[in-house]
């Protein structure tokens, strides 16, 4: 039988979601923790992954194993031998062939700005010191719901077959001395919100103008855009499936 797992971590201990040669990462350490509580080898297929440093607010990966009774009973051990970092919120039974990946049709980020020194966002929020202009940054935020390849803001090192998203929400708003980016899509590449964070923050100090912000998306250059912003700022808060994989 398949199961879905719903899963929210602070990504500051980890080195990303995906299991790494080396270094410690959030699918290990799940799949450590249900291996031990089923004494069986489990191995989770996650939505997607998520870069170092970076955090979740919720995550899916699908697992396979025989019936399970009690869901409240397992979710509450899981939580008792997981980390204070990683929180499992739910497990939900779905059809044999549903994949936490590829039945993905959403997938929704948020990154988060202070505008003030504040020791309770050190480690959940980029700081800056100077306001940018929000206007001209939403103005380029709203380029992005009309483009498609978005090479300029992957990783240059990625194995895919194609840079196409389909971006369907992308918007700053101010909050509380918060600067908040939200964007949402069918796919994202590898470090391609934190890249495209960091060039509408040039747009935001004039270091790029609008046109320029054309420019880069159509160069499908990574050396066209701006700086990736840092990752502990950054969020996966929403993953989006439709009902016909339960």
């Amino acid at each position: 039988m398949r199961y879905f797992i719903e899963i929210a971590y602070n990504g500051k201990n980890y080195f990303g979601w995906q299991r790494q040669p080396k270094q410690i990462s959030v699918q290990q350490v799940l799949e450590e923790t249900l291996s031990t509580l089923f004494r069986k080898e489990i191995k989770l297929t996650g939505a997607g992954r998520t870069d170092a440093g970076v955090h979740a607010k919720q995550l899916f990966a699908h697992f396979d194993f025989d019936e399970i009774e009690g869901f409240e009973e397992l979710i509450f051990r899981m939580n008792s031998f997981l980390p204070k970092d990683i929180s499992v919120k739910n497990i939900i039974e779905v059809k044999e062939d549903a994949h936490a990946r590829f039945d993905a049709v959403e997938r929704e980020y948020e990154y988060i700005i202070s505008l003030e020194k504040d020791p309770f966002l050190q480690d959940f929020a980029f700081q800056i010191n100077n306001k940018p202009n929000l206007d001209l940054m939403n103005q380029a935020a709203e380029l992005l719901l009309h483009h498609k390849d978005f090479q300029c803001f992957s990783r240059s090192k990625t194995d895919v077959k194609t840079y196409n998203c389909t971006i369907a929400k992308a918007h700053w708003e101010a909050k509380n001395n918060r600067l908040i980016f939200t964007i949402a899509a069918d796919r994202f590449l590898r470090n391609m919100v934190r890249a495209i964070v960091g060039t509408l923050l040039d747009v935001g100090y004039g270091k790029t103008t609008l046109e320029d912000f054309k420019a880069i998306l159509n160069s499908k250059s990574r050396e066209e855009a701006g700086a990736s912003a840092p990752a502990h700022g950054l969020y996966l808060t929403k993953v989006v499936y439709p009902g016909t994989i339960l």
